[in-house]
C-alpha cells in the first residue's frame, strides 16, 4: 500500500518523447544565460555622442559601466585598438585637463577620445628631489602628465607636454602601471643622475597645434560636469549609478582631496578623491576614516598627515565651514 496515497512512478526504461529531457550542463547554461540578462539590464541604457579629438564622424557610445568598457566602446565605433587611447576630455578636443573624464559624466557631455600619436625619448638629469611633475592614469594601464609646475626641472624640457603618456622610465616598461606607481618611480630616481624617459604624445588636431600649455587648462574651465543635473558616476569596481550632482561644497571638497593627492603623492586622481570622500561623509570620527582608508586603500600608503589633512576638509564641508 503506497504511503499518503501516492502511487510509486517506475522510471521508464525509454525516455518519453513527450517530455523534453535537460541535462546538467544545459541547465547551467540557462541559469548563466539568466544572470547575463540579469547584469545588462542593471546597466544604465543611456547613449553619449563621441568623437576622435584630432577629427573624426560623431559616434554613439552606449551600455558601459566603467572607463575600460568606455574605451572599448569607442574602439569599436571607430575600428581602432583599444590600447590606442590615452585619455578622454568631455566638451573639447583640446587638451584640456581641467575637463578629463574621470569618474563622473555629465548625462549632456560630449566625449573626445585623444589617441597616441608621435613617440619621443630624452634623457634627463635630475637636478632636485621634486621633478615638477603631477602624474595622473586613464583607468585603462596607461599613466600620463596632468600638469608641470613652473620653473622645475621637467619645465625645462620642451618637448615634454601635458597629456603624454609615460611609457618608460630607464627603459622599465611602464604599460599598465598606475599613476601612483610611476610617481613614486620618479621621486626615488637619485638627485643628481641622469634618467631616460619615454613618452607617447597624443594626437593633435591641427587647429590645436601651438606652444605647450604647463597645466592644460583653460581660464574659462567649469568647476562642473556638463549642463544637467544628473550624472553618470563611473566605478573601478561595481557598476555605473546615475546620480544627482553634487553640492557645491561636495564638489569643492573633492577638488581639495585632489590637490591633497598631488600634494602628497604626486599624483591627480578625482575618482581616487571622490572615492575617499565617500569613505569619511558617513563616518563620526577620524579614526573610523583611517581605518576605511586603511582596509580599502592601503595600496598607496597614505601618512597620517594626508588622513588628517583630508578628515578635516570632509568635516569642514559637511559643516558648510569649506570655502
Amino acid at each position: 500500500m503506497p504511503l499518503f496515497g501516492r502511487h510509486k512512478k517506475h522510471k521508464p526504461l525509454i525516455n518519453d518523447c513527450s517530455t523534453p529531457f535537460i541535462d546538467e550542463d544545459e541547465k547551467k547554461m540557462n541559469h548563466n544565460h539568466q544572470i547575463v540578462e540579469e547584469e545588462e539590464k542593471k546597466r544604465p541604457h543611456l547613449v553619449f555622442l563621441c568623437q576622435l579629438a584630432q577629427g573624426s564622424n560623431t559616434g554613439r557610445v552606449e551600455g558601459f559601466t566603467n572607463v575600460k568598457e568606455l574605451y572599448k566602446r569607442i574602439a569599436d565605433c571607430y575600428d581602432m585598438p583599444m590600447d590606442d587611447i590615452l585619455f578622454c576630455t568631455l566638451n573639447t578636443h583640446r587638451c584640456d585637463m581641467s575637463k578629463l573624464l574621470g569618474g563622473q559624466i555629465g548625462l549632456d557631455d560630449f566625449i573626445f577620445a585623444h589617441c597616441r600619436g608621435q613617440h619621443k625619448r630624452m634623457d634627463i638629469m635630475k637636478d632636485e628631489p621634486a621633478l615638477g611633475l603631477t602624474i595622473t592614469d586613464n583607468g585603462n594601464g596607461l599613466a600620463f602628465i596632468k600638469r608641470i609646475r613652473d620653473g622645475s626641472t621637467v619645465d625645462k624640457v620642451k618637448q615634454i607636454c601635458v597629456g603624454d603618456h609615460i611609457r618608460a622610465i630607464n627603459d622599465k616598461n611602464l604599460v599598465g602601471a598606475r599613476h601612483f606607481e610611476v610617481a613614486r618611480l620618479l621621486k626615488g630616481l637619485p638627485v643628481g643622475q641622469r634618467f631616460s624617459l619615454e613618452l607617447v604624445e597624443p594626437k593633435r588636431a591641427f587647429v590645436e597645434i601651438a606652444p605647450r600649455s604647463k597645466s592644460g587648462s583653460s581660464a574659462a574651465a567649469e568647476d562642473k560636469v556638463g549642463s544637467g543635473k544628473e550624472t553618470l558616476r563611473l566605478r573601478s569596481r561595481g557598476g555605473a549609478t546615475i546620480e544627482a550632482i553634487p553640492s557645491d561644497a561636495m564638489i569643492k571638497c573633492t577638488r581639495c582631496i585632489d590637490d591633497k593627492l598631488d600634494s602628497y603623492l604626486g599624483i591627480r586622481d578625482m575618482e581616487l578623491a571622490q572615492t575617499i570622500l565617500d569613505f569619511g561623509k558617513n563616518k563620526d570620527n577620524p579614526d573610523e576614516f583611517a581605518g576605511e582608508m586603511d582596509q580599502h586603500l592601503s595600496v598607496f600608503y597614505f601618512p597620517d598627515e594626508f588622513i588628517f589633512d583630508v578628515w578635516g576638509l570632509i568635516t569642514d564641508a559637511k559643516a558648510g565651514r569649506l570655502q
